[in-house]
């Protein structure tokens, strides 16, 4: 099986209007989004005053040198104050660096970037706000242009997995509008990761699998989760070594060949998590004496960012079942039965496919849910960088299947390869078990919004000509309750997800 490319007959053309109308709804919502903060925040006062409190940087370089004073404090100080919950962290990761243990659970893409466009583009602006809410300008501005870019990718990667340009349409306007837009739009880490793993499955799809690695790399210095993102290239190495046993002569040669390029992208995909994992270890744990020691440093791996989540937010296996969070747990409801559903629906839809793990699933679906006339080896077969010409000749079988739509739909429409569904349904089913069970589970709102399953499942169940109207009004109607209560509560500091 290949997670095939776009065929290069399909003129560009083509997608040019879908593009143009998706740009529109993208910028749209972020203005939306970005004007309700400034409304809530003028109309009410905040929970918590403290967000515009900065002590000076524990760096004698930095605390020697007050920074002078702003010739407009007041636009400063109002974009100081709109930086509230985890913005407050990563800001001052991106002014101070990572000071206190408990700051290293926030990744260094977002404070990084920050800084860099502080102290380059936006350098100018120091003098006539401050340093502090430049940071902040700097990071509205990186997230919602990476929010932007996140939305066409999600397009363009829905249009490779599902073969339908209006139902990638379609998934891609309820991701600009999803239910934890809010944190889409703040100094969160959510915007910079759905750009980078929507990126780097796209590339991945198309086959630039050394590119999409860097993508996938860069996603896991944004968020901890976007090392989950190697599941997909084991997945890949998994059905090419499936595929290399039953149609290569030289079978040991070439999985051994599979399993190292597979296992050399995944090892560049953990590594910045592992690198951060290591930097606070030196930072922390090393030239100290043994009673001085946290107790993480002691443990046999020590890893920092579990114990972090552990000590300081009470995030465990279970720990959060307590009927104190019964609320948290019906406000994180919608987007876990979202989920749920999106994964029966897949599972019921193809169930040999899931059963199997891909490995005996047929290449496309006929009309009486039959395999097609390509053989199961051809459906199986990698579009590998050095592939051989045969397997290239195969590929470009497995497209021309895919343009003929009379051979390659199910019973229900459904244009696409179930095996190309499967990984998106593993890594979804592995993070709803997580946020239900782990995480503070009202967390899942923002957690789910990365997954293009759920609005690829959306998306099908709001076109559907029986049900969808009733459905697309419960789901317009989730994402505007929870934009409008996300964008109150949040920007005025009080709990929401």
């Amino acid at each position: 099986m290949t997670l095939k490319a776009v065929p290069k007959a399909t003129p560009n053309r083509r997608l040019c209007p879908h593009t143009r109308l998706l740009l529109r709804y993208a910028v749209a919502s972020r203005l939306l989004i970005l004007t309700l903060i400034i409304i809530w925040r003028s109309l009410l006062s905040p929970y918590d005053t403290s967000a515009s409190i900065n002590p000076q940087c524990l760096s004698s370089s930095n605390s020697s040198n007050p920074p002078p004073a702003a010739l407009f404090p007041r636009v400063g100080s109002a974009i100081e104050r709109s930086i509230v919950w985890d913005g407050v962290y990563f800001a001052r990761v991106a002014e101070c660096g990572y000071e206190y243990e408990q700051t290293f659970a926030f990744l260094p893409l977002l404070p990084l970037c920050a800084s860099l466009l502080s102290n380059t583009v936006f350098a100018p602006l120091v003098p006539v706000i401050g340093y502090r809410a430049v940071l902040g300008l700097s990071g509205y501005v990186l997230n919602n242009i990476a929010f932007v870019f996140a939305a066409l990718y999600l397009y363009r990667l829905s249009v490779v997995v599902l073969k339908d340009n209006e139902v990638a349409l379609r998934a891609s306007v309820l991701f600009c509008f999803n239910p934890a837009s809010i944190f889409y739009s703040s100094i969160y880490s959510e915007s910079l990761y759905a750009f980078l793993s929507f990126g780097g499955l796209y590339h991945f799809m198309n086959g630039a699998y050394n590119y999409s690695t860097f993508w996938l790399a860069l996603s896991s210095c944004a968020r901890s989760n976007g090392v989950l993102n190697a599941g997909y290239i084991c997945f890949h190495a998994m059905l090419q070594v499936y595929e290399a046993f039953f149609s290569k002569k030289r079978a040991y040669l070439v999985t051994l060949k599979i399993l190292l390029a597979a296992g050399l992208r995944s090892v560049c995909i953990f590594i910045p998590f592992i690198s951060f994992q290591a930097y606070g270890y030196f930072n922390i744990c090393l030239g100290r004496s043994v009673a001085e020691m946290r107790p993480w440093c002691k443990a046999r791996l020590p890893l920092l960012y579990n114990y972090i989540q552990s000590h300081y937010w009470g995030v465990g296996f279970l720990r959060y079942f307590q009927v104190k969070q019964l609320p948290n747990f019906l406000l994180a409801s919608p987007i876990l039965s979202l989920a749920v559903c999106s994964i029966v629906y897949y599972v019921k839809l193809w169930p040999e496919v899931f059963l199997s793990l891909g490995l005996q699933a047929p290449v496309s679906m006929g009309v009486d849910g039959q395999q097609s006339s390509a053989s199961k080896n051809e459906a199986l077969n990698p579009l590998q960088d050095e592939g051989t010409l045969g397997l290239r000749r195969r590929a470009i079988k497995r497209e021309d299947l895919v343009i003929q739509s009379s051979k390659s739909e199910t019973s229900d429409g459904l244009h696409y390869d179930p095996v190309v569904i499967l990984p998106f349904v593993l890594h979804l089913s592995f993070m709803v078990a997580t946020a239900f069970f782990v995480m503070h589970v009202q967390v899942a709102t923002r957690f789910l919004s990365a997954s293009p399953l759920v609005y690829w499942f959306a998306s099908l169940i709001m076109g559907s000509p029986d049900i969808g109207k009733k459905w697309g009004y419960f789901i317009w109607a989730y994402c505007a309750a929870y934009i409008f209560l996300g964008s109150l509560l949040f920007s005025n500091f009080y709990p929401f997800t």
